[in-house]
């Protein structure tokens, strides 16, 4: 029987070609990359602090102090009220019968009316004035561990466990510990647009009752 002999340069004898690799399988390998850098720079922006230096100016506690009596007073439905009552109370006067109880309601509508005009515009700028610790210099440093809250007189971390909830209005942040006392903090002293918005990120990640007044 006769023998074939195959030679060098025969097909048959060279190993089989590799086929080239998908280019879309290197695509997605690439894409993959990217989302996990991606991935990486928003952890690091999550988990970096937020430092904020600043002093308060009159128009900053006056400005929280208004939002906050909004959200209490609920002046849009109050004024309107204490004008229905107003006017029961001059239409009662004119009766011999009812002339005590018209009286009396004008006086506590006149009562109210002083609270309101009183609670934004007296209220604000007597309190400020009053504490001397609004004129200092502020320096806080916000991070997933707590706050870092340091002035001239006072230097101490705080949990975040302290605030039970917190206020955005169009000009600030006023996170409430207790019923009535609140932290202001001023949009005006951030840094950037970024910093303001890590900074709303961990707010929400950390205090569970956010009312929004900015909208």
């Amino acid at each position: 029987m006769e023998r074939r002999h195959r030679l060098p340069g025969d097909a048959r004898s060279q190993p089989p070609c590799k086929t080239p690799a998908d280019p879309k399988d290197a695509g997605d390998g690439l894409g993959n990359a990217a989302i996990r850098l991606v991935r990486l720079h928003q952890g690091h922006r999550v988990n970096s602090t937020i430092h904020l230096s600043f002093r308060y100016a009159e128009s900053d506690y006056v400005r929280a102090m208004r939002a906050h009596y909004a959200s209490q007073l609920r002046p849009r439905l109050d004024i309107p009220v204490t004008v229905v009552v107003l006017a029961i109370g001059l239409y009662l006067l004119r009766s011999t019968d009812q002339y005590w109880l018209g009286l009396a309601l004008i006086v506590v509508a006149a009562a109210f009316v002083i609270l309101l005009v009183a609670a934004f515009t007296v209220i604000p700028r007597l309190a400020f004035r009053r504490e001397p610790k609004f004129r200092d210099e502020y320096s806080l440093t916000f991070s997933a561990e707590g706050i870092h809250f340091r002035t001239e007189h006072i230097d101490s971390q705080l949990e975040w466990s302290l605030y039970s909830r917190a206020m955005i209005d169009a000009h600030s942040y006023v996170l409430y510990y207790g019923a009535r006392q609140f932290t202001v903090i001023p949009k005006r002293v951030f840094q950037s647009a970024e910093q303001q918005e890590a900074f709303e990120r961990l707010l929400t990640r950390q205090i569970p009752q956010i009312a929004r007044l900015d909208a």
